[in-house]
């Protein structure tokens, strides 16, 4: 690993950390014991990128092994019916960020209309972040990863100029001065140091990145509570990220290369998040921090890899960029000691914008008025919880129309519409929840319902051409 301050590379110590089955025996350092208790708890959030409905083996996959995350599950609460903001990274991470659904936000898609260009969208200073609401509640606030949400030029739109104290991110397209930024350089705290990810000296990115949250909770203010956003990178399908294991290596003649190094990568990060879950413990702080993990978007099918291979989707219909299912749905566990109980199976409808409400109950704060949201506290501690009408998705993929793509729920009810198709499909999840029989003739009456919602729900933007529907008058 190298460290970069000023433009003069240095060399830095590189921090040895467990990652996968196959580790180096190193000597275990003490970390300090937090035993008194806070009136708020610290809250963890673990994001994967990519990661489909179907790769855990908590929700079905027979063949990538992820014991820790089965486990974990199994002492906490595993949400059945919970969606990502949408079905592209940057858009449903803005989602999360802000409690807003697309239709009311100012990031739809990974880039969009900025001075005439296709480029990308920033977030806007008026969404208010998480982040921001729980600093102002009294946490010290910390994201390590992938952002997502800024343009490379203004350093007020990055992670640190959000909400965060301390913040560890990846950056890429062109800073102010035209130049290329290398994504494998990780920023800390804007342009205090950046710090070079050498994809040679680990055998995954997420070993690099957790390395970063255990030297933070050493060195992090032990009378505030904490919120930790833990971004990763796994198992999102970028070619200097595959992992180089000899995990699955028996597998090695029956798999193609791609799909070897997609399940030791899932299987890794399923490590990682191990050595963070045993750091809180080790520290005595666990006890007393709710952790939410979940994916910001279904599985991939990018650089080759097949998402069908593994089942990747748990046989839902569509993957990453679809509004279908398998775009949308993703993974979702709840683990707070003493609050939720323990194997507890959820199948509320819920979504991204719930958390800012949520975590904000959580730490006993109000939220931005307006936001679209509604907490999730009153499910994971057993009492009655308030529903949604419908939820909604929406994103922009590309220039044309036909990258424009909407779908809401309501109740069983998911209606979907490609903006080149001029038609609203409806399926009842309840009998089909893969999504093979369209029965929008049948229902005319729900069809209608859904495209009110379709309409209504998409305010226009200038970024976003197609924003507000595609509809023939």
């Amino acid at each position: 690993m190298t460290i970069r301050k000023g433009g003069i590379l240095v060399l830095l110590l590189i921090i040895i950390g467990a990652c996968g089955d196959k580790t180096k025996e190193t000597e275990k350092v003490p970390v300090k014991t937090i035993s008194k208790k806070r009136s708020k708890p610290n809250i963890l959030l673990l994001l994967a990128d990519d990661m489909g409905y179907g790769e855990l083996g908590t929700y079905g996959q027979e063949t990538i092994k992820t014991p820790f995350l089965d486990e974990f599950a199994s002492r906490g609460m595993r949400f059945t019916d919970f969606y990502a903001g949408t079905s592209v990274c940057s858009p449903s991470r803005a989602v999360l960020m802000t409690g807003l659904h697309t239709g009311h936000l100012s990031i739809r898609g990974n880039k969009g209309l900025i001075n005439g260009k296709w480029d990308r969208v920033p977030l806007k200073k008026s969404e208010i972040t998480i982040a921001e609401v729980l600093r102002k509640a009294g946490y010290q606030t910390a994201m390590i990863g992938k952002w997502h949400l800024g343009v490379p030029e203004d350093y007020s739109t990055w992670a640190k100029g959000r909400g965060f104290d301390y913040a560890v991110q990846e950056q890429w397209g062109e800073d102010a001065k035209g130049n290329e930024i290398d994504e494998r350089i990780h920023w800390v705290n804007n342009t205090e140091d950046s710090i070079f990810y050498n994809y040679n000296d680990y055998k995954c990115l997420d070993e690099f990145r957790t390395n970063f949250a255990l030297e933070y909770l050493d060195k992090k203010d032990d009378d505030k509570p904490f919120f930790l956003y833990m971004s990763y990178r796994i198992p999102h399908a970028h070619e200097y990220f595959l992992s180089k294991t000899d995990l699955y290596s028996d597998k090695i003649e029956e798999w193609p290369e791609i799909e070897r190094r997609h399940a030791a990568r899932v299987t890794m990060l399923d490590a990682q998040i191990r050595r963070l879950i045993d750091s809180l413990e080790e520290r005595g702080e666990l006890e007393n921090t709710l952790v939410i993990y979940t994916s910001d978007n279904g599985p991939t099918n990018e650089n080759h890899h097949n998402y069908k291979f593994f089942n990747s989707s748990g046989g839902l219909k569509g993957h990453k960029r679809d509004v279908y299912e398998g775009g949308v749905r993703v993974p979702m566990l709840a683990y707070w000691e003493g609050k939720i109980k323990p194997g507890t199976v959820s199948g509320h409808q819920s979504t991204f914008y719930d958390i800012m409400p949520t975590l904000a109950q959580v730490a006993g704060t109000q939220t931005p008025k307006n936001i679209d949201g509604i907490s999730l506290l009153p499910e994971f501690l057993g009492k009655p919880q308030k529903k949604h009408d419908f939820l909604y998705w929406e994103i922009q993929e590309g220039k044309s129309v036909k990258g424009f793509r909407q779908a809401t729920r309501i109740g069983n009810w998911k209606a979907v519409r490609y903006g080149n198709n001029y038609h609203t499909e409806l399926y009842d999840l309840g009998k089909d929840k893969h999504e093979k029989f369209d029965v929008s003739n049948l229902h005319p009456k729900i069809v209608k319902k859904a495209n009110e919602i379709l309409k209504r729900e998409s305010n226009k933007s200038e970024n976003y051409p197609f924003s507000g529907g595609v509809f023939k008058n």
